[in-house]
């Protein structure tokens, strides 16, 4: 797909640009919130299953219990994390995963390690393109979706790819932030999921 990648070269750079001075207040703004680094990191399953290390402005604090353990995410999201995940400010950083040659503009959301062994053989098709800052998934319910239909948008993604369905779908995801439409405010992960590996894994408490 060496259209799709020229397109998401083109892409990047054009919005770094000028997004570059926007990244760096964000940045300061993070530092001087929560006195920790600016950008969060965190090892993702990529192109052909090959881990990668996914770049997000920090939207979390690390504050601790009386026992030393991380309080829960929503706990831990602070106002100004919030509203970076309001408007997707938070996924800025992954322009640069796109540079790097390890994402897309489009494409199924890349996932936790742990999760790879709970994918069925169609959905296994998710790593056969590169993952995106956008996909499907994300501008038909976003973090709305159960794990069932946001992984079966990642396969009918890679089998109906064109240029121009990418174009829609970033189309509808500028929409779709715009209006806050399908967000649930709450971290990375869903309110009303659990973690892949706990749903299919038949971690689930009765």
């Amino acid at each position: 797909m060496w259209v799709k990648r020229l397109f998401d070269l083109f892409v990047a750079l054009v919005l770094l640009i000028p997004g570059l001075p926007m990244m760096a207040v964000v940045a300061v703004l993070i530092r001087l919130n929560t006195g920790e680094q600016a950008t969060f990191t965190q090892q993702r399953i990529g192109y052909r299953g090959q881990v990668f290390t996914i770049y997000k402005f920090r939207t979390m604090n690390n504050a601790r219990d009386e026992n030393g353990e991380l309080l829960s995410d929503d706990e831990r999201l602070t106002p100004l994390g919030r509203v970076l995940r309001k408007l997707s400010l938070d996924e800025l950083p992954q322009l640069f995963n796109i540079l790097k040659g390890e994402m897309s503009l489009v494409g199924p959301r890349p996932l936790l390690i742990k999760y790879m062994p709970f994918y069925t053989e169609r959905e296994q098709l998710r790593h056969t393109v590169r993952p995106g800052i956008t996909g499907l998934a994300q501008v038909n319910g976003r973090n709305t979706l159960g794990w069932n239909q946001r992984l079966e948008y990642d396969a009918q993604y890679v089998e109906n790819w064109s240029l121009w369905l990418d174009i829609k779908i970033l189309w509808l995801t500028v929409e779709k932030v715009i209006k806050r439409d399908g967000v649930i405010e709450a971290p990375d992960t869903a309110v009303n999921m659990y973690d892949l590996d706990i749903e299919r894994g038949g971690g689930l408490s009765q």
